[in-house]
């Protein structure tokens, strides 16, 4: 998700998108493991996305 498309939605809407990439991690994870899934891309995407979701909402905290 593009850092731009992140600026335009709403705080409570971003704390959502946070916990479903934190869940879909810990599956992700749970998963690879196990040794059923090859998800190590798509885990460092989902990563990436929630750092870039938290920076926002500390920026916003701040303001």
């Amino acid at each position: 998700m593009k850092a731009e498309k992140i600026r335009g939605l709403e705080a409570t809407e971003l704390e959502k998108q946070a916990k479903a990439n934190e869940e879909q991690m810990f599956q992700l994870r749970f998963r690879m493991s196990m040794g059923q899934a090859d998800g190590l891309k798509k885990y460092r995407e989902l990563r990436k996305d929630r750092a870039r979701i938290l920076t926002i909402l500390r920026e916003r905290q701040g303001k």
